[in-house]
């Protein structure tokens, strides 16, 4: 694992770079949506996404942003976190966690949430077992188009 690097994509080309393996999660998004979306959430919402990098390879992504709430206080949500099909099951995933609870913890972030697919077992198991979270809610969904 020598040849890992976690990097922040800022530029157009480095977001794009990284919608090959951000579409294996998110296969509701063409590259036009996905790039307007993530400009969007940058823009608006604060929202960081970075990528683990295997020599120059992107491996994992993670999509987050610092939030404020009555109920969870000051945290980080997690809005994506994936994996390349072919490259899971090496720590990837762990690596990229920690680097967000890096990120909350030095810059005064209480705690780091995420919702997680009720068909997503292994995911589920991931954070449990291996990221120690806790399971504290359902996350309900009302679609108004």
């Amino acid at each position: 694992m020598d040849s890992l690097e976690i990097k922040e994509l800022q530029s157009l080309h480095e977001i794009m770079d990284a919608f090959p393996v951000m579409n294996q999660l998110r296969t509701h998004l063409d590259a036009e949506t996905y790039l307007e979306l993530v400009l969007e959430a940058k823009e608006k919402d604060s929202y960081k996404l970075v990528a683990l990098m295997d020599q120059e390879e992107i491996v994992a992504v993670i999509g987050f942003k610092p939030m404020i709430t009555l109920y969870y206080g000051r945290f980080v949500w997690i809005c994506d976190l994936v994996t390349h099909t072919n490259k899971r099951s090496k720590g990837y995933g762990e690596k990229l966690l920690t680097y967000v609870h890096k990120w909350a913890k030095d810059n005064n972030y209480e705690s780091v949430a995420l919702s997680s697919g009720l068909q997503r077992t292994d995911a589920h198991r991931f954070y449990e077992e291996k990221m120690d979270y806790d399971k504290v809610s359902f996350v309900f969904k009302s679609s108004l188009i």
